[in-house]
């Protein structure tokens, strides 16, 4: 295993993702006055929707995310917790993004911000792969997804891994979010054309162009 390959692990994470505004904004105040968090990311996406991500120490991530989910459980669409996150999800949640160099691509589809970061946290554990990039709601409905590198055996492991713990959360809650359940995919040997579109931009018109 190579270094940058090697387990790194945060202080627990946890999101809610609401279908309010409103109470969007009024769960992540009740998150930050119930216990010593800090306020990753809190904001709209589309269509409409309220995130609240918060990190600190595992028992104040897990109190916080009680208050919110006390205060938004009417508008609840999904929500996550991690103790001892994988510090791949942690960089990718703060914008990273890492150029493929393995000889598979894994990718993971979900229906909710929320499962997405499960699924990347579950993979990054369960395998020996990079986390390429998280990308989040945004342009996307809601939905979220995510990009696997590394050896053949690795990346089908980890998405095999990332699914299963979706699924498995999925099966607790008796709901699929969004309607959809999780959808993954593993490339062997992606083209160099489709990893450049990939790695330069993911939306469609960001790649051809606005000329008039």
């Amino acid at each position: 295993m190579t270094e940058s390959l090697q387990p790194s692990f945060q202080p627990a994470l946890a999101l809610i993702e609401l279908a309010s505004i409103a109470v969007g904004i009024e769960a992540g105040d009740a998150m930050v006055k119930r216990a010593p968090v800090e306020v990753l990311r809190a904001g709209t996406i589309h269509p409409g929707k309220y995130l609240v991500l918060v990190t600190g120490e595992v028992a104040d991530v897990e109190e916080a995310l009680a208050a919110g989910l006390a205060v938004g459980e009417p508008c609840l669409v999904d929500s996550v917790f991690l103790p001892h996150v994988h510090g791949q999800v942690v960089a990718a949640l703060r914008g990273a993004r890492r150029a493929g160099v393995g000889e598979a691509l894994g990718i993971v589809e979900t229906a909710t911000v929320a499962a997405t970061i499960q699924a990347a946290d579950a993979g990054a554990k369960g395998a020996s792969v990079e986390l390429l990039e998280l990308r989040l709601g945004d342009g996307l409905g809601g939905k979220g997804y995510l990009l696997f590198d590394g050896t053949a055996a690795d990346v089908e492991a980890a998405v095999a891994i990332a699914l299963e713990r979706v699924e498995d959360e999925l099966a607790g809650t008796g709901a699929v979010p969004g309607g959809r359940s999780p959808i993954g995919r593993v490339i062997a040997q992606l083209h160099p054309g489709m990893r450049a579109e990939l790695e330069a931009a993911p939306r469609f018109a960001d790649r051809v162009g606005r000329e008039a």
